[in-house]
């Protein structure tokens, strides 16, 4: 009988990475229930999709993870079969070895199988974060496609925007009067930028509508959250993105969202890397003000903490220092 982990094994070196790497000889036997689906940080962000099968686990990559919407097919490359430990595995790959990146689990669980057909793949999920009918099934080569059978996770779920217009702050020269509706941010005075996250590499829009070059790992740092956000490319410390707005999140719109709630889903997401930050925001106008001035910025921007993301009259102010 050909050796089901020769592939596997012939790949990695138990010197080198910290993955399980069993010695050759018979298959375990399980139950044929387990699935796991791992996010893998690799030189691209995908997530491994694993089922547990004759003493092995079944596996492919899936680029954009698990499709929530029977509407939507997702690509699913079969790879290698794993050892049934690699259903624990989570940690680092060293770069230069196969697969090298940060592996994490992202869901486990239970499954049945409803069908096991070489052109067709039936089963039921019962994981934390998926569940549901789907089928996997062969198109060329090593490449399958994964469907979902059942209704969508999110009936009420919106598409990500395609085409924002940013919101254009108006000059004035004084704060508000009524300072305390307001949350006040640095001018930084960079490049505007929107910026669209879908499980992989961020895709950025410059304000006039032309495409950008995007700080790379963004949108994989992301992982599997799809967004919206709005922001500058700035030179403070480096090229880097300055992060103050969220306009989409996971199937749904954040337009008529007030912008204090916008901020707080934002720093939610604990975007900080090496070339892009969640910009601050501030109560005291005549603070940062001061420290803009001092910073030699060109000013900052008052945003009324109960503004819709639309272009309106004073929602948004530039002040000059």
């Amino acid at each position: 009988m050909a050796d089901r982990l020769g592939t596997y094994r012939s790949k990695r070196d138990a010197r080198r990475t910290p993955e399980p790497v069993p010695r050759e000889g018979p298959l375990p036997e399980g139950r044929d229930d387990t699935f796991v689906i791992q996010e893998h940080h690799a030189r691209r962000l995908h997530w491994d999709f694993r089922l547990e099968r004759d003493g092995v686990l079944v596996s492919w990559a899936l680029p954009k993870g698990v499709p929530d919407d029977p509407k939507t097919n997702h690509l699913a490359v079969h790879t290698e079969d794993h050892p049934l430990e690699y259903a624990a595995f989570a940690g680092e790959i060293p770069q230069g070895e196969y697969g090298g990146g940060q592996v994490k689990i992202w869901d486990r669980g239970t499954y049945e199988t409803e069908k096991w057909a070489e052109r067709e793949i039936k089963i039921v999920l019962h994981g934390g974060r998926v569940s549901g009918r789907y089928v996997l099934f062969p198109t060329k080569g090593k490449n399958w496609m994964i469907h979902r059978m059942d209704p969508p996770v999110s009936p009420d779920a919106e598409p990500m925007p395609g085409d924002v217009r940013p919101v254009l702050p108006e000059e004035r020269r004084r704060l508000p009067r009524n300072k305390e509706e307001y949350g006040y941010e640095f001018a930084w005075g960079g490049r505007r930028m929107i910026m669209y996250a879908d499980r992989g590499p961020a895709r950025p829009v410059a304000a006039d509508g032309r495409p950008a070059k995007a700080p790379r790992g963004l949108g994989e740092a992301l992982g599997s959250r799809r967004a919206v956000l709005d922001g500058e490319m700035t030179d403070a410390g480096g090229e880097t993105y300055m992060i103050f707005d969220l306009l989409y999140l996971d199937g749904r719109t954040l337009f008529d969202e007030p912008y204090e709630r916008r901020r707080e889903l934002l720093e939610e997401l604990g975007l900080s890397g090496p070339r892009w930050q969640t910009a601050p925001v501030f109560d005291d106008g005549d603070a940062v003000r001061e420290t803009a001035r001092e910073q030699g910025l060109p000013g900052i921007l008052a945003k009324r903490l109960d503004a819709p993301y639309r272009q309106a009259k004073a929602d948004w102010r530039l002040i000059p220092v």
